[in-house]
């Protein structure tokens, strides 16, 4: 599959694009070649994903006193020498407290080529724990962009913000997409493809869209959010959402269906008024889950990514862990009808969402070629075919 290295690393099939998203063939290839990716402890099939790698907290935190990019030129290292406060060992475990910011060495460094660059974004789970985390590298002027050519360490931020985190080496919080080329996916060709395989099923008993309205594709594919309590998938007891309680324990990143969510999470429910639900007012100190009304699918051949903040939709943020796999949410996968889950946090000012409102845009970007494993059961996805649900930490159960 791979030729010299002064040649393309992956010479291409008849069947790949030229610009585009390395499927999870393509990683896999990268990793056991030793091109590309690397890591200071071998690095694991399952941290493999359709269109993305996990990447892997490494064994030190540096407690900062703020956030920062490093600039065109410093390096991480540099920056640490002026604003660490204290060094943590993570090799037995370690608390990341609320409301502090961490830098932490990732256990996998890149050695980019020419026209290969990367993007990052803290793995779902994560994001609805509400922890901001984002990657930063040497001389970068960006977070979660990785620049082509780039060679050296990647270093995780880390800023938990409703929940202290229990955190250990090799735990995964962000993820790595590696894109060939650059290229640029318009609203022309969003609109082309929404028409050749749907994107967004309409919502329960409604009739699907033959053409979209044009306000719909707008810098990416508009959804909308479900406050009215009808079709949350929480057995009609009319739950719209959820609120990060703002006293709880720790939770370890690392224990799956383990936590019981009422003691982390109050129930949402909807505003009534005397024509019905009226919407949520977001007040800016919570935290809150919500999801969309409309269904999301990703093509085999495509992956997805959720615009965290849009002014365009209101003075919110919406989604911090934006990746969606190939296969998300589609009938191949068996995974129709899944919906958004959406981490949110109002800016300033408390924000009223009503039932329908836009309140997210997604980009969609093609790989190169088709991968050879796809988001879903089979390969152990944790939330093909959701509806509002928290993270793969919490237990499920019903909410009366």
């Amino acid at each position: 599959m791979a030729g010299t290295r002064a040649g393309a690393l992956f010479p291409m099939a008849e069947s790949e694009r030229s610009t585009g998203l390395w499927p999870s063939q393509h990683l896999r290839g990268a990793v056991m070649l030793g091109h590309e990716i690397m890591a200071t402890h071998p690095i694991e099939d399952d941290q493999i994903q359709p269109a993305s790698i996990d990447l892997r907290l490494g064994e030190v935190a540096y407690r900062v006193r703020a956030s920062f990019l490093p600039g065109a030129r410093a390096t991480v290292r540099d920056k640490l020498d002026r604003l660490s406060m204290h060094r943590i060992d993570l090799t037995q475990g370690a608390v990341l407290e609320r409301d502090c910011v961490y830098i932490v060495p990732l256990l996998e460094h890149l050695a980019l080529r020419k026209r290969v660059s990367a993007i990052a974004n803290p793995k779902s789970s994560i994001g609805r724990l509400d922890v901001f985390a984002r990657v930063i590298t040497d001389h970068g002027t960006e977070f979660d962009r990785i620049r082509d050519g780039y060679r050296g360490p990647l270093y995780a931020e880390l800023s938990p913000r409703a929940f202290g985190i229990l955190v250990r080496t090799g735990s995964r919080l962000v993820q790595l997409r590696i894109r060939r080329g650059s290229p640029l996916f318009r609203d022309t060709a969003l609109r082309r493809l929404h028409a050749e395989t749907p994107l967004a099923e309409p919502p329960h008993g409604k009739a699907p869209e033959t053409a979209p309205p044009r306000e719909t594709i707008r810098n990416g594919l508009a959804f909308t959010v479900n406050v009215s309590g009808d079709v949350s998938g929480d057995g009609g007891t009319g739950l719209v959402g959820y609120k990060a309680r703002r006293h709880t324990e720790l939770i370890d990143v690392d224990r799956i269906d383990h936590y019981d969510p009422r003691e982390f999470w109050e129930p949402v429910y909807p505003h009534r008024g005397p024509k019905g639900p009226e919407g949520v007012v977001l007040d800016p100190s919570d935290f809150y889950i919500l999801a969309t009304r409309e269904a999301v699918v990703v093509p085999p051949d495509h992956a997805a990514e959720m615009i965290p903040y849009d002014a365009l939709v209101g003075e919110f943020r919406v989604h911090y862990a934006g990746f969606f796999d190939p296969g998300f949410g589609s009938a191949e996968t068996d995974g129709a009808g899944s919906r958004a889950v959406l981490e949110v946090r109002s800016h300033g000012v408390p924000f009223l969402i009503e039932h329908g409102q836009v309140i997210a845009r997604m980009l969609y970007e093609p790989l190169i070629a088709r991968p050879d494993k796809l988001y879903g059961g089979a390969i152990g996805s944790s939330y093909q075919r959701q509806g509002l649900a928290l993270s793969k930490h919490f237990k499920k159960v019903i909410w009366g």
